[in-house]
């Protein structure tokens, strides 16, 4: 199956590249590592300006989604550009907040679509952390059945990452919602989210690749661009095939989601699964390919670099997506009982 997009669609990526390229973000990456959200906060504007996060806030809400297509063209320039900050958490919080409806659903959900606040989410059982609480208006907590607003960020714990600041969630907060809604919300915000990473993974592994592209044309070894060997030929190759078995999934998970289908969750866990492996190999591929020169902080490679593994495991590792894949396919027919007698009677 071929999984083209429409003409608006493209050109929604293309703006959005555009607008990230002339916004240096390797240098907000770095002031975010740091702990200095002014350059992100900057971003941020810009990206919510664009329309992103409202594409996972309904028309109700002042929002233009759910719009799953769309948000997998905007994640992945994102994973392209190594935008900073919880834009996954803030899509997943969006997606909570509708579903378990109230009054908190009308505080939030217009100013996350507009980008007037920013939000991080936590759901008991998808992580021990909190991405970035100290950087949002607020930190959205889910254990069983309750949704709480968190009363502060808690202690920085370090990460592979350091452009991934990790908060243990603290308890308590002020009760936002509770019962089965609140349920059936965050296990339908931790697949949106799942989803979302997914091509935020996608988008780091494109990128790895092609600055490993471009650097093994100048690189050269006994008098030829390491490109030109085999063997980096053969690695390179490798690495796209990856990425791009990992695209129709992607595409394709986001079908399930606009349908509702009930294959919905096996299908992002195969496209989180399939984008976070590829993005994580691209990174391997990345740095043996540049040398030496791969492992140096100065060098915006390691931006990407530090993410890809995170990415891989945020949301749903890869042995837990395949479970879940696993799960969803039919059994296996009875076996048949064997014939009795011996062959030629």
């Amino acid at each position: 199956m071929r999984f083209l997009l429409d003409g608006g669609q493209r050109e929604f990526g293309r703006s959005l590249d555009a607008m990230l390229t002339a916004a240096d973000t390797p240098a907000a990456v770095r002031a975010w590592a740091a702990g200095d959200h002014g350059p992100g906060g900057v971003l941020w504007k810009r990206i919510a300006e664009a329309g992103v996060f409202a594409l996972a806030v309904p028309q109700a809400h002042d929002g233009v989604g759910p719009l799953p297509v769309e948000l997998a063209v905007a994640f992945v320039e994102l994973g392209r550009h190594a935008v900073p900050g919880p834009v996954v958490e803030t899509v997943a919080a969006a997606v909570l907040l509708d579903e378990a409806g109230g009054p908190a659903a009308g505080r939030w959900l217009p100013r996350l679509a507009s980008g007037a606040a920013s939000a991080t989410l936590w759901v008991s059982g998808c992580g021990r952390y909190a991405l970035d609480a100290d950087a949002v208006d607020a930190v959205f907590t889910v254990r069983g059945d309750e949704l709480r607003l968190a009363p502060g960020p808690g202690v920085l714990s370090v990460s592979a990452d350091p452009a991934r600041r990790l908060f243990p969630p603290l308890p308590g907060g002020q009760l936002l919602a509770r019962g089965p809604r609140v349920a059936a919300g965050a296990a339908r915000a931790a697949r949106w989210a799942a989803f979302v990473t997914a091509a935020q993974a996608l988008g780091t592994g494109e990128a790895l690749l092609a600055a490993t592209v471009t650097y093994v044309k100048q690189r050269t070894q006994f008098g030829a661009a390491i490109g030109s060997f085999q063997a980096v030929k053969h690695r390179l190759a490798d690495t796209l095939t990856g990425l791009e078995f990992a695209r129709p999934l992607l595409y394709g998970a986001a079908l399930s989601l606009a349908a509702g289908s009930p294959r919905a969750a096996a299908d992002v866990a195969a496209a989180k699964a399939a984008a976070g492996e590829a993005a994580y190999a691209a990174s391997r591929t990345a740095l043996q390919l540049h040398g030496a020169v791969g492992y140096t902080e100065e060098l915006d490679l390691s931006l990407w670099l530090r993410k890809a593994r995170p990415l891989r495991d945020a949301w749903g590792t890869p042995g837990a997506c395949r479970a879940t894949v696993l799960a969803d396919l039919p059994a296996p027919p009875a076996a048949r009982p064997p014939v009795s007698g011996s062959v030629g009677e």
